[in-house]
């Protein structure tokens, strides 16, 4: 028997400041928060991302759960990768792999204020 998976229940990434953390998500990727759960000591918010409602949270408050640059990467698609880029530029952000091209996309790969990796994706047309 296996385990009959259905869909992924969110994704989450760990952060050490959560003003910092959300002016980024919510200040320079322009992510809407949406569920917030808050309790002594912790945070956790949540954002809807795309038509499926796909939930990326961040998170404070739990010393077993660490941000770290080798960890989970959270992948966004976008519709312009340059446009995106040169808005990360421009907002500071810490570009950690310039734009490179796969097979099937281009992505660069850019870090939050924690240096979390986050990675912008755009796939190439068919």
């Amino acid at each position: 028997m296996s385990i009959q998976i259905t869909d992924i229940a969110f994704t989450g990434t760990p952060v050490t400041d959560m003003k910092k953390a959300r002016a980024f998500y919510e200040g320079v990727l322009g992510l809407v928060p949406g569920l917030k759960f808050e309790g002594e000591g912790y945070c956790w918010i949540e954002y809807e991302i795309g038509p499926g409602k796909n939930t990326f949270a961040i998170s404070t408050g739990n010393p077993q759960w660490q941000p770290s640059p080798q960890g989970t990467t959270l992948g966004l698609e976008v519709a312009d990768i340059d446009a995106a880029i040169a808005h990360l530029r421009e907002n500071n952000a810490t570009i950690v792999t310039e734009t490179f091209d796969s097979p099937v996309c281009r992505m660069a790969l850019v870090a939050d204020p924690d240096g979390n990796t986050v990675c912008i994706h755009q796939c190439k047309k068919k």
